[in-house]
């Protein structure tokens, strides 16, 4: 169901000019709290978003029995074309056999790497990135601080315990709060593949800093205008049904242009021919 909405939607949406020839993916998973029982855990719930739309592609249970990990390459068999697209995933999916499953359907990738991987983070730490220029550096304003972001890319040969991975990333994040003197920096480390390695780096930086949009503009708003938590359906696959439906409706609001959810249902709710038009129905 997932995937014929989100094949629909895409069709309906308008991309940007740097989306018209590179799809970029985001992988993530959310557990849907309220689907908790005494007898059974919450279910959970792996999503593929496209970044420039926030299209939820397809989406797959991962039930008490298993995890992300095992329900990555079934998750993404649900997408008929991975040709020529980016996926991009969080530190869990920094796997050997996702890289070798993305290169049998034909993606590129980049993996955050993290503590997941016992011995990579450091051979990643230890290459010679002082000698290394930022090749891309932005500001961004909100929440009370300001975010300064830098990324250098590293061409790597050897020396990196991991297949296929010709091109490091190394991402500075430096926190300053509106306060004088006070200010947190964070350094995170990516990997890509040979064809990623090809991209500008002011497109490398745009599609890891855009991985995030399915958390922020997918699983926050089911969870905040949508209340998603709190709902307690938990029989069958009615909580995976329901947070279908919640995708299909924050896609179908996206791809209008809208920014906030909340808002747009309100005026939805107002006049039912205005959710046909939406749709497309009239």
């Amino acid at each position: 169901m997932t995937a014929a909405i989100g094949d629909w939607l895409t069709g309906r949406a308008t991309t940007t000019e740097e989306s018209a020839t590179r799809q970029a993916i985001a992988v993530d998973g959310k557990t849907l709290r309220g689907s908790r029982s005494s007898g059974s855990p919450a279910r959970h719930v792996l999503a593929a978003c496209d970044q420039d739309t926030s299209v939820v592609l397809a989406s797959i249970g991962v039930d008490g029995k298993t995890n992300e990990i095992t329900r990555f390459a079934p998750l993404l068999d649900r997408i008929s074309d991975l040709r020529n697209t980016v996926i991009t995933v969080d530190a869990l999916h920094c796997q050997r056999d996702h890289v070798t499953y993305l290169a049998e359907r034909g993606a590129d990738w980049i993996l955050t790497v993290k503590g997941n991987q016992p011995t990579l983070p450091q051979q990643l730490a230890d290459l010679p990135w002082r000698a290394v220029p930022d090749t891309t550096r932005d500001t961004a304003r909100g929440h009370g601080r300001r975010e300064i972001r830098a990324l250098k890319i590293l061409s790597v040969s050897t020396g990196i315990e991991f297949p296929h991975a010709p091109q490091a990333i190394q991402i500075r994040r430096r926190h300053r709060l509106d306060q004088p003197k006070r200010f947190t920096t964070e350094t995170v480390y990516a990997i890509t593949n040979r064809h990623v390695h090809q991209a500008r780096p002011a497109q490398l930086a745009a599609w890891i800093r855009r991985h995030w949009h399915i958390e922020n503009q997918i699983h926050r708003v089911r969870d905040v205008p949508y209340d998603e938590d709190r709902s307690q359906i938990r029989t069958g696959t009615g909580p995976h049904v329901m947070a279908a439906l919640r995708n299909a409706a924050i896609g179908a609001l996206r791809i209008t242009g809208v920014t906030n959810i909340a808002a747009a249902n309100r005026h939805h709710a107002r006049d039912s021919t205005r959710r046909l038009a939406l749709l497309g129905i009239t």
